[in-house]
């Protein structure tokens, strides 16, 4: 495993990072078989481990902890707040008040007395982002976190932070995670140019977009999702928007073939393979799928393969808008002129 700098935190991690969001009763609930695939990762290279409160309402921490006992300080540990963890008002969100209670129970959950990068979820255009930088900038002079940082902020937000934090002399946030795959290029257009020139670490996730780019999903085959079986505007297979990702995924499968790779691990190459990325989040749910992701990180696509794939989905392209998860608030009805 080849190790990349985190931005210009001095850090090195692993281009794969393993993903937590499946460990627990969303996903593998055998705690023991969630335990053997973060052991297993971590023997095969992997040093960077991301998960968040909400999953699986904290029990994803809680696995991640006691699967890191003896381990912890081989492994760049990530979390997440902001997602609501119950019916409370205040307990969700990018608040003081939440930040400073919250942390607390990750902390607990994850076993650790800290937090290695511990990031807001999603933007939160109510609260001040002052707010909440200046209470991870206590927690981080408290050592109990080391890094902030942000995930699906848009361009405009990504700068409206770093200022706020030079402005302000507080803790800046050293990496974003937003979304990233062959099918979902928005981030190439603004997001990426933009951590790149702040320096900052990215760390993307659903590279192979919630599992379109597995090679599992076809065009015709019965195992391809309906609107049914997985609801919701991004698999609703009566849509324009994903019948046209039906036909890339045969072409980008057709690329995969004669370049000689599965198109799983195509498609994380892919991501990887960006200059402006670190790390592509992996989140398996069987040791079948993390086997199947891990050599992926060995692998280097050839200008060819890239040509090819640019052809197919054009750089800065989401084909479908149901698929971005960043920036999502600016476009609502109410922050609209019109």
């Amino acid at each position: 495993m080849r190790y990349r700098p985190l931005g210009r935190t001095g850090v090195q991690v692993s281009p794969l990072c393993l993903g937590t969001m499946m460990f627990g009763p969303w996903g593998n609930n055998d705690k023991a078989d969630a335990i053997r695939i973060i052991h297993t990762a971590l023997d095969a290279g992997i040093n960077f481990v991301d998960t968040a409160d909400v999953y699986s309402g904290g029990a994803s921490e809680e696995i991640v902890g006691e699967a890191l006992r003896g381990r912890r300080e081989d492994v760049f540990l990530a979390t997440k707040f902001f997602m609501p963890m119950d019916d409370d008002p205040n307990h969700r969100g990018g608040s003081r008040r939440w930040i400073v209670q919250e942390v607390e129970n990750s902390l607990r959950r994850l076993g650790t007395d800290h937090i290695d990068l511990y990031q807001v979820h999603r933007p939160t255009p109510d609260t001040d982002i002052t707010e909440t930088l200046g209470a991870l900038s206590d927690l981080v002079h408290q050592g109990k976190v080391r890094y902030v940082g942000s995930s699906s902020f848009s361009g405009s937000q990504i700068v409206e932070a770093q200022w706020i934090s030079r402005e302000r002399n507080l803790e800046r946030f050293v990496t974003e995670q937003p979304p990233y795959s062959i099918l979902v290029r928005g981030i190439e257009e603004d997001v990426l140019p933009t951590v790149q020139r702040y320096g900052m670490g990215t760390l993307t996730y659903s590279p192979l977009d919630g599992g379109w780019l597995s090679g599992r999903w076809r065009k015709n085959a019965a195992s391809t999702p309906t609107s049914a079986a997985r609801p919701g505007a991004r698999f609703d297979m009566s849509t324009a928007a994903n019948q046209r990702k039906l036909d890339l995924v045969e072409e980008l499968a057709t690329v995969a073939e004669q370049a000689g790779i599965p198109l799983l691990q195509m498609a994380i190459a892919f991501v990887i393979n960006h200059p402006g990325v670190t790390a592509a989040i992996v989140g398996p749910r069987t040791m079948q799928h993390l086997e199947s992701y891990l050599p992926a990180a060995d692998i280097t696509l050839p200008a060819d393969v890239l040509d090819r794939i640019d052809a197919i989905v054009a750089p800065g392209v989401t084909v479908n808008p149901d698929d971005n998860s960043y920036g999502a608030h600016e476009l609502l009805p109410e922050a609209r002129r019109r």
